[in-house]
């Protein structure tokens, strides 16, 4: 698969709820800008709300999500929220501390990758290219169909 695009892939790399340490994002933000990605970094503490209108406001592909404090549990939240907004094209990725347990959830709400502590690089740049691109995609398709319909 070419990763060739006529713009670097958008990512909103964010803290939600109420979890303060932001180590880990600020490592994985560095990450995809190293990689060629328009990275949004914002500070911890995110509301849903705010989230949400970052994604639409910055025109993402992708948000990374971290959580090291059980903030995954609110995350469904945010996908419902996404869809809602009509963005559903935006791909979600999670890394930090969720247990293997809350993974399901996670992935049944609509996430498509959950990252633990050690994950590397490369398995995260790549991730995310792959996710971005595939929103990219169908982004562009949902804009195609829309012009269709009205010509």
């Amino acid at each position: 698969m070419s990763h060739q695009q006529t713009s670097p892939y958008r990512v909103l790399v964010t803290k939600i709820g109420l979890d303060g340490h932001d180590r880990g994002s600020r490592i994985v933000a560095a990450y995809l800008r190293d990689a060629g990605m328009d990275v949004i970094y914002t500070p911890p503490w995110q509301r849903i709300e705010a989230v949400v209108q970052m994604a639409l406001q910055e025109d993402v592909d992708l948000i990374g999500i971290s959580s090291l404090a059980t903030d995954h549990l609110i995350i469904p939240d945010l996908m419902r929220a996404l869809q809602e907004a009509d963005l559903g094209d935006v791909e979600v990725f999670v890394g930090g501390i969720v247990p293997e347990q809350e993974r399901p959830r996670l992935r049944d709400s609509g996430v498509r990758a959950v990252f633990g502590p050690g994950s590397r690089r490369e398995e995260i740049v790549e991730c995310a290219r792959d996710l971005a691109g595939r929103a990219r995609r169908a982004k562009l398709e949902r804009y195609a169909d829309a012009s269709a319909e009205e010509g």
